[in-house]
């Protein structure tokens, strides 16, 4: 395992373009290029477990769900606002006591904090940013980050760490607003390296729409449409059992990052 460099990947795009597929795939590409590799489901929508290998009756409960957990550490209730509790508690051990691990990649789920009309400062708000914290600014591997299709488990303290954050977007406009508006979002906390790996390509057409419209952001890779993908999902079968082609592509994407050491400039 390459045990020397760390790498960490924050992964976002629109609902539907295929980004737990996309975040799985890349997990896997880490892996066989000889990484240790922490996979984080912080999508609350979607099941990074299953698109890396865990069967269905595999329990891998979320963070913020762990309510004894947060109460021993922040020292306050989940669900409690407005009481004393540690805003920065203790979690450089949990990771090696939570993650469940399939085919070389260790999960963790990090689970969702229900916001009232002003937010939430709350002690599952507190475990989880710190978390992300640690996950992100010092673990020694490759940390893949699922997230929803926004930034917001990122923050000023974590934005720098993030080496790239990947775009998944498809061919369509709706798909590229979304990439523009992640931009210009990641852009207010100082997170300028981003890029896009456009899925579901079908044609050259397909490819040179998305060239186009991407503008400044820099494209990893193109991802064909492949029914094996779908059929795979159904099946509860990891995309790169049933499509090697896909895999293949995201090896190239993880050579490029690391020769160009997360520069995307150099693309």
């Amino acid at each position: 395992m390459n045990m020397e460099k760390s790498i960490k990947v924050a992964i976002t795009g629109k609902g539907g373009v295929g980004k737990t597929t996309v975040s799985s795939l890349l997990c896997k590409a880490f892996v066989d290029s000889g990484y240790s590799v922490l996979a984080v489901d912080a999508d609350p929508d979607a099941n990074l477990a299953t698109a890396i290998g865990f069967s269905e009756d595999i329990e891998i409960p979320p963070l913020t769900e762990m309510k004894q957990l947060i109460e021993e550490r922040t020292g306050a209730q989940p669900g409690s606002v407005g009481s004393f509790f540690k805003l920065n508690p203790k979690v450089d051990d949990l990771p090696e006591k939570l993650w469940k691990e399939k085919n070389g990649i260790k999960l963790l789920r990090m689970g969702t904090v229900k916001k009232g009309g002003g937010g939430c400062i709350c002690p599952e708000s507190a475990m989880l940013k710190t978390m992300v914290q640690n996950l992100l600014l010092f673990r020694k591997e490759a940390v893949i980050m699922d997230m929803e299709a926004g930034i917001e488990h990122l923050g000023r303290a974590t934005a720098q760490a993030v080496n790239p954050l990947i775009v998944v977007v498809e061919p369509g406009k709706r798909s590229i607003e979304t990439a523009r508006q992640i931009q210009n979002l990641a852009k207010d906390i100082k997170l300028n390296n981003i890029a896009i790996i456009a899925n579901k390509v079908r044609s050259q057409s397909d490819i040179d729409f998305i060239t186009k419209e991407a503008g400044s952001l820099p494209i990893l890779g193109f991802l064909p449409f492949k029914d094996d993908i779908l059929k795979g999902d159904m099946e509860s079968l990891p995309p790169w059992e049933v499509c090697p082609e896909a895999l293949n592509i995201l090896k190239g994407i993880v050579k490029k990052l690391v020769d160009t050491e997360n520069n995307l400039t150099a693309l």
